[in-house]
Formats: C-alpha cells, structure tokens, sequence
C-alpha cells in the first residue's frame, strides 16, 4: 500500500467523466490515497453524459473521501501538505486559461495554487475543443511551468473538431509515477 496522497480534480469536460472515472478507479487500485475534488459545475451540472450526483457519489465511493468543491475547502491543501501529487483530469481549456493567467478562483485551482506553494507536482489531463486555437497559449505557458506536467495527449477529431485535443486518460498513472520523480511522460503530443 502506498503512503501517497493524490489529489485528484475533475473540471467540467463531461464527455469525458467515463473513462475519467475510470483511471480514479485504476489509482486507488495501485494502493494511492486518492482525495476527489471537482469545480463547481462538474459537482452541480447535469448534462446528458449523466446527473451530478451521480458521479459525486461515484467518485465519493471510488476514493472513500467526501469531494473537496469549494474554494473554502481546498484552501487547507497546501498548509497541510495534503497531497504528494494534483491530478486534474479533464482540464478543460476553461481551466487551464486561468491556471496560466493565475486566476484561483475554482476548487480546482485554488487546489493547484494551494499545492504549488510547497512545489508539489501537478499533473494535468488536457480535455479542450480549443486546445490548438484559444487555449493553445495557456497549454504553451504551463508546459514550461515548474512542477507542471501533461498526460500525453493528441488530436481527438481532426476532420470535425480540428482544434481540439484530449488526453489519453489511460497513461493517468505512469504520467503520475513520472511527474511524482519530476519528469514529463514522452511523447507528450503523439
């Protein structure tokens, strides 16, 4: 069993919670503390990939922790030492526009603002329409970020969506095992 704590964020790329949900199972199964938190619309939105609570209790069950969802409850994070890793996973564009710009003002990324403080890794799971166009710049930025790193990732729809990226959720934990020794996992765009 791992000493480990991972802290493990979940931002509003809905299509994506399956497989997401998912790798939150894979982690816990390699012995990992996992701790859930997720952005005010990923804990309240209903969408048509499923209802809130649904994945709330999912996600509570998973880890055996009630989700952190609220600036108020991830603030602690950092003065802490919570966690030994920040996984946000999907990071929609939305997202990582304000953790470039250094705008804390979700759960999530006052979580990354919270753990940075004591150069904690952060790992972050790209899942954007706009990952090639708009968010290009911020993933551009937290690429050569310190203590920052990407699940690889790759154009999911070229010929429909040809801006848009996704990670490939599935290398969720050897891209954690690599930023927890403080390297990137390559390729990082395949």
């Amino acid at each position: 069993m791992s000493e480990l704590h991972i802290g493990f964020a979940i931002t509003g790329s809905f299509c994506t919670f399956k497989p997401v949900f998912a790798q939150l199972g894979m982690l816990v199964e390699h012995g990992y503390h996992v701790i859930p938190i997720m952005s005010e619309h990923a804990y309240t939105t209903d969408t048509r990939f499923g209802r809130a609570a649904d994945w709330v209790a999912q996600a509570e069950e998973i880890c055996g922790e009630k989700v952190i969802h609220t600036i108020a409850q991830a603030e602690p994070i950092g003065p802490k030492k919570l966690l030994d890793l920040l996984i946000i996973a999907p990071c929609t564009g939305n997202t990582l526009g304000k953790l470039a710009c250094g705008i804390y003002d979700t759960a999530p990324t006052l979580a990354v603002k919270s753990h940075r403080r004591n150069d904690g890794p952060v790992l972050i799971a790209v899942s954007t329409n706009d990952a090639l166009a708009s968010s290009a710049a911020g993933i551009g930025l937290l690429m050569n970020r310190k203590g920052v790193y990407f699940v690889p990732f790759e154009q999911d729809d070229f010929r429909s969506k040809p801006t848009s990226c996704v990670a490939d959720f599935t290398q969720i934990l050897p891209a954690a095992q690599a930023a927890l020794e403080g390297r990137q996992l390559q390729p990082v765009i395949f």
